[in-house]
């Protein structure tokens, strides 16, 4: 990544250039990086393509102000924080879903980040609703984040418990408020091994990305705001929401614009399957 493109993709987030990447500066980049740039699908269903290389991830989140979903927010996210001497590893997970079934190879896509300080990090602005700091990559205890109480445990793990080791390639659950969220590798991935997965993701009549739409981010409050389809859901810091349906094609267009920073021309619009 480019200097110009550094500065530029920090001023989207809101932050000055760092002096080193330590873990503070790894936490800040994080949540500012969740305030200002939405989890969204939006492309699936406006036709656009989504294509896992820096450039174009680029291009779509700095260059026109857009969000994404995972592959496209860690993997951008990534690519910055190595440009701002981080070491990150990206590493492959599987989301739990309905009934406790875990999803396809490659559903998911996570950050590894050491910093100069000594810290181990799992880094991820790509989950939705998800922890709002990095969590400590080694620590098996429980978590205190403003999103809830987080674990980083053993792969089939009790989620309450703390035991064992998940070995030098052994797999970690990520469990939040009792229940896991993604179970993940450890193994080292490239950008071009979750491509696969981005498109089952935009393509599959099984995938909930391709059945329906979403955007969200983390409010300053510490809450959250989300408009699913035409419905506006504000969430505060201690759980109590608000919606509104939203009638006309202009106030959708309208929260787009306000509430996410997003210029659409037109409304997406879900695509049925096999459309």
């Amino acid at each position: 990544m480019k200097p110009a493109q550094v500065d530029a993709y920090l001023r989207r987030i809101g932050v000055t250039h760092p002096a080193w990447p330590t873990a503070d500066v790894l936490r800040e980049l994080q949540l500012r990086h969740l305030l200002a740039v939405p989890f969204e699908n939006l492309s699936i269903h406006l036709g656009e393509e989504i294509v896992l290389e820096e450039k174009p991830l680029l291009d779509k989140l700095v260059g026109a102000r857009r969000g994404g979903f995972c592959y496209e927010l860690n993997g951008a996210f990534g690519a910055l924080l190595k440009a701002l001497g981080f070491d990150v590893t990206l590493l492959a997970g599987r989301v739990y879903g309905e009934e406790e079934r875990l999803g396809i190879p490659y559903d998911h896509l996570a950050l590894r980040v050491r910093t100069v300080d000594g810290g181990d990090w799992l880094a991820d602005v790509g989950f939705g609703a998800h922890s709002h700091y990095p969590l400590a990559f080694g620590e098996r205890g429980e978590q205190t984040d403003p999103a809830g109480a987080f674990r980083v445990i053993v792969a089939g793990a009790d989620p309450a418990g703390v035991r064992g080791s998940a070995g030098e390639f052994g797999d970690l659950e990520v469990v939040r408020d009792g229940r896991s969220q993604y179970r993940l590798e450890t193994r080292p991935r490239v950008l071009g091994d979750f491509v696969a997965g981005a498109w089952w993701h935009s393509t599959s009549s099984a995938s909930h990305f391709a059945r329906s739409l979403v955007c969200s981010r983390v409010t300053e409050d510490g809450g959250r705001v989300t408009l699913s389809g035409r419905t506006l859901t504000v969430t505060d810091p201690d759980g109590g929401r608000t919606t509104a349906e939203l009638v006309s094609d202009e106030e959708v267009l309208e929260a787009y614009r306000k509430r996410f920073g997003i210029v659409l021309e037109r409304v997406p619009v879900v695509r049925r399957s096999g459309d």
